[in-house]
């Protein structure tokens, strides 16, 4: 089961290596050609598979916390029923704390990757994600209560988290180009996980016959992985060594242009004095991206259900899903902006996303905006903001 291509592949646990059953002779130009492509795609397509749930469960937050289950079509359009004691028409539990769990799980499986993930082969790694990826949705979309949904977001964040480790991990084996894919897939799956999850709804499904609609997601994820890939070629043992040594002479260099030369063979890893300078360099990068990011969140997860116009066609659960699919669509939009051009000072982002905040924040307390659109527009642009201070930040120290 664990073949991509008519070939078996594994991961030997005492060896850390991956064993292929093809024949080791060279493939004709025309066969890796083709093995390219299938392979590109399918990162591609890993990218956007791993990423959909995580981004679904965000705009699915305010569907998730109501749990509103009764038969029956919640996405009618017009104004649906409101809380009247209050103009906000708040759920009970904020949408924070559905972030909160698509992204603590996720965090502690990053952090403790290291100490012995290695150790399990790739293809239960992989199923595992899989159907986690699929419990979520199943659990989502028949849970009656909020701890029972908040646990399927739980199962989203770990399908996440250790599908993102994994399959980083393994393109190690593969050409860098697989890299690009990966990241272009793992973008797609915001706009797209946005734009599915409201247009299904907008179009007359409920919430959760949307989630079940979107049980092909983590079967499409399985299928590429096992008979979309192809078993990697060998690689050099020696080039991530080199690659690393090569990257990281500058970091050094830089701090004394006197020291001595490393040799080869001597150690790989940096002296504490040697990490905290180049700790100190990357502040300056870092710290806006963490503002933005900051900003970005407490304005999504925090004030979007507050932003609440009665004055409109659309009722709550509605312009909640168009607040995320806009924002999405703004972060697609200038992740993608890079080759048109550069933002150097990435703390003027940072400003401007601090300015959204305290803004949106004034209008939750003094209710001054007259529109829902204006709203629209304030929310791809911090869309805008946060994919262009993404980007930048990390080719602004890809350069520097």
């Amino acid at each position: 089961m664990g073949g991509s291509a008519g070939s078996l592949r594994r991961l030997s646990d005492s060896e850390g290596e991956l064993i292929s059953q093809e024949s080791e002779e060279p493939r004709p130009p025309q066969d890796r050609r083709g093995a390219h492509w299938k392979n590109v795609v399918g990162f591609w397509i890993l990218g956007l598979c791993n990423n959909f749930s995580y981004v679904v469960m965000l705009s699915a937050a305010h569907d998730i916390l109501s749990h509103q289950k009764e038969s029956g079509n919640q996405s009618h359009v017009g104004p649906g029923p409101h809380n009247k004691s209050s103009r906000f028409d708040c759920n009970p539990v904020s949408t924070a704390a559905v972030l909160l769990a698509d992204i603590l799980p996720t965090l502690v499986i990053k952090l403790l990757a290291p100490f012995g993930l290695h150790l399990l082969p790739y293809s239960p790694r992989v199923l595992c994600s899989g159907f986690c990826a699929a419990g979520s949705f199943i659990l989502i979309a028949f849970s009656r209560s909020v701890p029972v949904s908040l646990c399927g977001v739980v199962l989203a964040s770990i399908s996440s988290g250790l599908g993102e480790v994994t399959f980083l991990a393994l393109t190690a084996f593969y050409p860098r180009a697989v890299i690009s894919w990966w990241s272009s897939g793992t973008g797609g799956a915001g706009l797209l996980g946005a734009l599915s999850y409201l247009g299904l709804t907008q179009a007359g499904l409920s919430p959760q016959h949307t989630l079940l609609s979107m049980l092909g997601i983590p079967v499409l994820l399985l299928a590429s992985y096992f008979f979309l890939l192809t078993s990697p070629e060998p690689q050099d043992p020696g080039g991530e060594e080199e690659a690393e040594r090569a990257a990281r002479q500058p970091l050094i260099s830089g701090e004394d242009p006197e020291a001595p030369e490393r040799k080869p063979d001597s150690s790989s890893g940096l002296s504490l004095h040697e990490k905290w300078t180049v700790f100190k360099g990357l502040q300056y990068y870092i710290l806006p991206l963490i503002l933005v990011y900051f900003a970005e969140y407490f304005i999504n997860q925090g004030l979007f259900e507050l932003l609440f116009f009665r004055n409109t066609s659309l009722n709550h659960a509605q312009q909640y899903r168009w607040y995320q699919m806009l924002y999405q669509a703004g972060v697609f939009a200038s992740r993608s902006s890079l080759r048109c051009f550069h933002i150097r000072f990435t703390w003027t982002l940072a400003l401007l996303q601090c300015f959204n905040l305290v803004f949106l924040l004034l209008h939750v307390w003094l209710n001054f905006l007259p529109s829902i659109y204006l709203v629209f527009l304030i929310i791809l642009y911090e869309g805008l903001l946060g994919g262009a201070a993404y980007v930048n930040t990390f080719h602004n120290v890809a350069l520097e």
